[in-house]
């Protein structure tokens, strides 16, 4: 079995977040630790990934939230370690108020295809990444498109507790994965 690294957005997904719910049952989940949840550092986020992924055993899987799916794509253009693909959740718009005040070195994240399997899982009303252009994301990633119709950001506010659709979502794709 691979490892699984957790990569939570802004905040770093509180307690009730599907992300740190699955983390809580799943011993082969661990999060990574970049300095700073609340003022993300592009720099400092990327050294985080790669000392992760040189603890893993084998080639691990990441599940991203939010400003980590374009942190993914931040980090895959000069990527120096491998990884089996990506399960990004909720892309934002990197153009939005939110992502440029608290993120702004995440700005201009690369559009062009990750060099791994991904699946960009999308809400129709996400309220920081319009459908489009989770659907223009996908595209360009080279990344897999699953609707999972109105459920806001897909986090916490969203009422899903362990989000049991989520965990099939990302069962199949592991399991494709080899």
């Amino acid at each position: 079995m691979s490892d699984i690294i957790i990569l939570p957005g802004l905040g770093g997904s509180g307690e009730d977040h599907w992300q740190t719910l699955w983390e809580r049952q799943d011993p082969r989940m661990r999060r990574f630790q970049p300095a700073s949840w609340d003022r993300p550092e592009l720099s400092d986020w990327i050294a985080a990934l790669d000392r992760e992924i040189d603890r893993a055993k084998t080639p691990p899987i990441l599940i991203a939230h939010s400003l980590a799916c374009q942190f993914i794509a931040h980090w895959a253009a000069s990527a120096k370690n491998r990884i089996l693909g990506a399960f990004l959740v909720a892309v934002p718009d990197p153009t939005g108020e939110v992502y440029l005040g608290e993120a702004p070195s995440f700005a201009n994240p690369p559009r062009r295809r990750l060099p791994f399997p991904s699946v960009l899982v999308a809400s129709i009303d996400d309220p920081y990444g319009p459908f489009d252009y989770a659907k223009e994301s996908a595209s360009v990633w080279g990344s897999e498109l699953v609707d999972v119709g109105p459920l806001g950001h897909i986090n916490a506010g969203s009422g899903l507790g362990d989000w049991p659709e989520g965990r099939a979502l990302f069962g199949r794709f592991r399991a494709r994965l080899g």
